[in-house]
């Protein structure tokens, strides 16, 4: 199982980072098969990595949520566009599907969009994915799970190859308030991918306005988190825009205090988990 980040920022793109400025996409490949999480801006150069690889294209999206910095990089997909590429989409929640179509569909429309959903060609399967429900693809097995953030929100843990991978955007994760059933779905994480916009002095407001309630996670929390759940390696992810690279990797080793194994997620970057994928 290897995983690719495309998109580590958060709320909006930011220019100028040598760690990433587009917003969450993620991408789990093993044994030929493609999951995307999240199309923020960074699924744009993903379909152009896909397209290079030549056509046919098949991938299953599983979003978090409809947030618009995780659905807005859609319209810019390119294997979107093409009629030879099959694309099955989770969206989060019993009425996910309908959801998900209605929202991507509405982003496209005047005056947001020249051209609308309907004009792609593509294969496109639209799923609800629900909280501790499996989802199977390929060798990959799929567990969505509900974590608190304004209008909900889903993480994922993705299992392959002996090994698990944990996607945990936007979520307000804080030891002293983790859900037991969501620190079970997030245990023995080989990489733990977990929100970190703030720092503790943004979340509690001693810097500008408070961001408690937001639904984000600071650092700190998110180390907290990877002790308590015993994951291996953690990613801290959904960079904030007005951070820039030397903040991120002093937040980075602020946490480390707490976590050893800790990074932020950087664009580019790849982890492989077990055998090669």
């Amino acid at each position: 199982m290897e995983v690719r980040f495309h998109g580590v920022r958060g709320s909006i793109a930011a220019s100028g980072s040598r760690i990433g400025g587009n917003t969450a996409c993620v991408e789990v490949t093993s044994h030929g098969h493609r999951l995307i999480l999240d199309a923020g801006t960074g699924i744009r150069a993903l379909g152009e990595i896909m397209m290079r690889e030549g056509a046919p294209q098949k991938a299953t999206l599983l979003f978090s949520h409809l947030h618009w910095d995780h659905v807005q990089g859609f319209p810019f997909f390119t294997p979107a566009w093409l009629p030879t590429s099959e694309l099955t989409l989770y969206g989060p929640g019993a009425n996910g599907a309908q959801a998900l179509q209605s929202e991507l569909a509405a982003q496209m429309q005047p005056p947001h969009f020249p051209v609308p959903l309907s004009t792609m060609r593509s294969r496109m399967d639209f799923r609800s994915a629900l909280h501790a429900r499996p989802v199977e693809v390929g060798p990959f097995r799929v567990t969505p799970i509900d974590v608190p953030h304004p209008q909900g929100c889903l993480a994922y843990r993705v299992e392959a190859d002996g090994h698990s991978f944990v996607y945990a955007t936007d979520v307000e994760a804080r030891v002293q308030e983790l859900a037991p059933e969501v620190g079970r779905l997030f245990e023995g994480a080989d990489v733990l991918c977990l929100d970190a916009q703030y720092t503790p002095d943004e979340y509690e407001g001693r810097k500008g306005v408070a961001k408690k309630g937001w639904g984000h996670s600071t650092m700190m929390d998110a180390a907290g988190v990877a002790g308590l759940v015993g994951a291996r390696r953690l990613c801290l992810f959904h960079h904030d825009p007005a951070h820039g690279d030397d903040m991120l990797e002093d937040m980075a080793e602020q946490a480390r205090a707490l976590f050893p194994v800790c990074e932020p997620a950087r664009e580019g970057q790849r982890l492989v988990l077990g055998r090669a994928a």
